[in-house]
């Protein structure tokens, strides 16, 4: 996976040199020295696991990380505006616009490129790594009782607790999350990045949510990347009910809600179940209004068709960047950030809490502590 990554960015830093570097106006020795320093940031993580022999994330204080992930965040943006500037110019060209040429050989044009990628990725960043703010989501499901009427449940999802989002981080989420008195909070997936002996003081924080209805877990993908079965005993120690194909019943004003859990599918790589909604809703008694939590939002429809009337899903993190994060849309089934009507259900995709410390930057699609209030159709 590391040489695939390695061999990617490799094939970015080429274009770059051919596109930007080269085109530049000055020196030889001062492009070169260009030329290594985006080659440096394109390829950060291979040359940190060569040196320090461990992932960035889980080794680098979080200074260094916010700076590697400042470069590299340039290096992609450099990408982008610069496919951008030789698509328009290329269609110009070939339309036999004047400017075309122009647009394609302009040096101030490569050097505004340039400018605005370090700006647009520093901005990038801090939108990654600052604390969310709260997203209030007022939806009606259809088929909810009126007693859950104003019913206020709090989502947290991609929390990716690492030195990049730390112990502090998390919980200064937790206690923005306790400040809205919620009656439930569900946490949908991809709470870590690494093995419980040293990201377990990063999550401990997770042990002061509070909510009248408890707290309620699925896994998500990054869960089994390292140590699974370890990571549930240390949700579980921490106060989290983990719903793994199973659900619970929960009892508000004398009526009945059905909150159901699925595993990801990530799982049947390591021999452990994969999702399994039959076994979820096993033994929930007919007619009970039902809310599933799964961390992928591609199986909605899935979902939907087993009677669901909500369901609440993370994985996407928005597709972080507005417009190319249309590709995270196609990857999962037209579902990438906020609320849709799946059939009859509800679908809520959260743009994520936090997010994955090999990507950090957002523009446009913010993170989020998503407080959803629901409300009883008429």
């Amino acid at each position: 996976m590391q040489l695939m990554l390695a061999l990617i960015t490799g094939v970015i830093w080429l274009y770059l040199l051919w596109r930007f570097v080269r085109p530049l106006p000055g020196p030889r020795w001062l492009k070169a020295a260009l030329a290594l320093l985006l080659l440096l940031a394109a390829e950060y993580r291979l040359v940190v696991e060569l040196i320090c022999g461990g992932v960035p994330s889980q080794i680098l204080p979080r200074e260094i990380l916010i700076v590697l992930a400042w470069a590299f965040d340039t290096v992609l943006l450099l990408l982008m505006l610069s496919i951008v500037r030789d698509v328009i110019g290329m269609l110009a060209f070939v339309m036999r616009r004047a400017p075309g040429r122009r647009i394609l050989a302009d040096r101030r044009l490569t050097v505004g490129i340039g400018v605005l990628a370090v700006v647009l990725a520093g901005w990038g960043v801090w939108q990654a790594v600052k604390v969310p703010a709260v997203k209030t989501v007022n939806m009606s499901p259809p088929g909810l009782p009126q007693a859950f009427d104003g019913y206020r449940i709090v989502q947290l999802t991609d929390l990716h607790a690492t030195r990049l989002l730390p112990a502090w981080w998390i919980a200064d989420v937790v206690a923005r999350s306790n400040a809205l008195h919620p009656d439930l909070i569900v946490v949908t997936g991809d709470l870590q990045d690494g093995m419980p002996a040293a990201r377990m003081g990063d999550v401990r924080p997770l042990r002061n949510l509070h909510a009248p209805d408890g707290v309620l877990m699925v896994p998500g993908n990054h869960e089994y990347y390292s140590d699974y079965r370890g990571w549930m005993k240390v949700f579980r120690h921490l106060g989290l009910h983990t719903l793994e194909n199973a659900h619970v019943l929960i009892h508000h004003h004398g009526v009945t809600l059905a909150v159901a859990g699925l595993t990801d599918r990530a799982a049947e790589r390591f021999g452990l179940p994969g999702p399994d909604l039959a076994a979820a809703l096993d033994g929930i008694p007919s007619g009970t209004p039902l809310m599933v939590l799964s961390h992928r939002p591609d199986t909605a429809r899935t979902i939907a068709r087993s009677g669901a009337m909500l369901e609440l899903s993370g994985h996407t993190h928005g597709g972080q960047i507005l417009g190319p994060g249309l590709l995270t849309r196609w990857a999962n089934n037209g579902f990438v950030s906020g609320l849709y009507r799946v059939g009859a259900m509800r679908l809520y995709v959260s743009n994520g809490t936090g997010l994955w410390a090999g990507l950090a930057i957002r523009l446009g699609r913010p993170s989020e502590i998503t407080q959803i209030v629901l409300h009883a159709a008429p």
